[in-house]
């Protein structure tokens, strides 16, 4: 819609500011041209009275009243003029333009100005019209004694009601001028704005989405060409640099795709073959096993050929490993699942590894969760990973140390974990080592196959679990291995069994 593109906010926010600021110096030149309209009335106004000031002083000097009538209506026979009088300081009217005021009472505008202090007003006339009202007091002199009491006193006001519909008229033309050229201006200058916008934003914005609309459907080609020295003109550039980049690497990925393809087609050939020369490895080992085994009965216990053959004999179960393990890794074998229960798995696992000879000097710290729900697993494949995992950390303690293990009952991603933590208090693994821990053929033994771990992963990715080794150098290592619930597994247990 208009009203949520980005054009559609410019306009409208382009017009109301415009708007105001326009209005607001129309609202100023409108208010300083009533002021203007004002002032000169005013000047007009006290013109008028001083000129008929002057002349009822003449009449009177002459002792001619009436000419003061006759005064009064000539001067407001004027259209400007709504009224003029003289009225008594108690609002009684003396004399005025209209005949029919005399002994009445002023209005009360004008004796309100009179009273306040004040020389004019402006107010509402009886017909609706905005009248300024001016009022001059006469003051009696020496030569106004015959005829007046003695004294500087206020023998009259002199009162002209000046007429401001003429003003009014002109005022409201002059408002709507103003409010027109205000709307004409305003409307321009959105327009221009608009077409401004247009042109050298919305268009070069559009091109450049249509261009990403192309770099998302796969075309590394596509290119923007700057036209001038802008904003708009360095995002161009920088679009092109990206898309560059983009072709750059995605040409990167893609040889280094094909190099991973020819690799992993490589290693499955390798560990097909690999598999076969183990499988026929085994069967000659064993005879050589059962044989050497044999002649060993033929020599006493302390004849030094006898020391040989079991050096033979070790050096021969190293093979056997070592081919059981690339079998292994090379052709694993279906998981067949159970529900098992993962600390009794843990202790026969541990029940088999104390009678391991590098066992005795390390100390075992057990901390299982009781009333865990049984894991959906291969029970000997996992007694395999457990295995692995224990006497790792075994070996790592050469001159002893501590083994830790615990079990806990954890959420992860809205399914219920059993962790299993094997850790150990030996030396730690290298930074640089930790990347490449679970690599096929790594190694730090000097008689390990490296197989280990990998095949650890590879048994735990197919019970659904995942296997993580934290470690730092003289801070020992955390294995950590999460092992999937059922949830037709998970026993209904209260919070305090859970604890």
């Amino acid at each position: 819609m208009f009203f949520k593109s980005l054009i559609g906010r410019i306009v409208i926010l382009s017009f109301l500011l415009f708007l105001v600021a326009i209005g607001g110096v129309t609202v100023f030149h409108i208010q300083r041209e009533h002021t203007h309209i004002t002032n000169t009335s005013l000047r007009t106004a006290d013109l008028m009275m001083s000129v008929i000031e002057r002349s009822i002083t003449s009449s009177m000097r002459t002792d001619n009243g009436r000419d003061v009538q006759t005064i009064l209506e000539m001067v407001g026979s004027d259209q400007r003029l709504a009224g003029v009088r003289i009225f008594h300081p108690d609002g009684r009217v003396l004399k005025s333009s209209n005949p029919s005021e005399i002994g009445r009472r002023v209005d009360p505008h004008n004796l309100a100005i009179f009273l306040n202090g004040k020389q004019h007003d402006i107010f509402r006339g009886p017909t609706g019209d905005e009248v300024m009202g001016v009022v001059k007091p006469i003051y009696s002199g020496k030569r106004c004694m015959p005829c007046h009491d003695t004294g500087h006193q206020i023998i009259g006001i002199l009162n002209l009601d000046l007429s401001l519909a003429e003003m009014e008229a002109q005022l409201l033309e002059t408002s709507q001028l103003f409010s027109f050229t205000m709307l004409i201006m305003v409307l321009l200058l959105t327009v221009g704005v608009s077409l401004i916008f247009h042109r050298f934003v919305r268009q070069p914005l559009k091109i450049m989405a249509d261009k990403m609309s192309q770099v998302e459907n796969g075309d590394l080609t596509v290119t923007l060409e700057p036209e001038r020295e802008d904003e708009v003109s360095s995002l161009a550039v920088s679009f092109n640099s990206m898309v560059n980049r983009l072709r750059e690497a995605n040409d990167e990925l893609q040889e280094c795709h094909y190099q991973q393809m020819e690799r992993v087609d490589r290693l499955a050939s390798v560990g097909e073959m690999s598999a076969g020369i183990a499988h026929e490895i085994k069967n000659p080992l064993a005879a050589i096993s059962g044989a050497i085994t044999v002649l060993s009965d033929d020599f006493a216990e302390d004849d030094p050929r006898r020391e040989v053959i079991n050096q033979v004999l070790e050096q021969i179960a190293r093979l056997d490993k070592a081919a059981t393990d690339l079998l292994f890794f090379g052709r694993p074998g279906k998981p067949n699942f159970s529900f098992v229960d993962t600390n009794d798995l843990l202790k026969k696992t541990m029940f088999f590894i104390s009678q391991h000879p590098e066992a005795r000097n390390v100390h075992q710290s057990k901390e299982f969760t009781r009333h865990l729900p049984p894991v959906w697993v291969d029970e000997k494949q996992l007694q395999q990973v457990f295995f692995n995992i224990i006497i790792n950390a075994i070996q790592a303690m050469k001159g002893g140390g501590t083994l830790l293990l615990q079990t806990d009952l954890i959420e992860e991603q809205d399914r219920q974990v059993v962790r299993v933590l094997v850790g150990d208090s030996g030396p730690g693994i290298k930074t640089e080592d930790l990347e490449s821990i679970f690599a096929p053929f790594f190694t730090t033994k000097i008689q390990g196959t490296g197989l280990g771990l990998a095949i650890c992963r590879q048994l735990m990715e197919q019970q659904g679990g995942t296997i993580e080794i934290k470690s730092r150098l003289g801070e020992g290592t955390r294995v950590v291995i999460n092992l999937p619930v059922s949830k037709d597994a998970v026993p209904d247990m209260n919070e305090e069994e859970r604890a």
